[in-house]
């Protein structure tokens, strides 16, 4: 059975170009599916959440 492709890791023939904000939300939302125990099902949860908080105004304000 192949296994199903992540949304978080780009396929090794594509390149991957991201502006940093995405970069940041990549790496966290990457840390929420280790922090899971690496169960699949998530990845759009795992990006959302990531996102939220990278782009909350307390995060901002604690990168300031």
């Amino acid at each position: 059975m192949k296994p199903k492709p992540s949304i978080l890791a780009p396929k090794s023939d594509e390149p991957t170009v991201l502006i940093p904000i995405e970069q940041h939300i990549q790496q966290r939302a990457y840390e929420l599916y280790e922090q899971r125990g690496r169960t699949d099902g998530h990845a759009w949860d795992d990006w959302l959440q990531a996102e939220c908080e990278i782009k909350s105004p307390q995060a901002n304000a604690a990168a300031a």
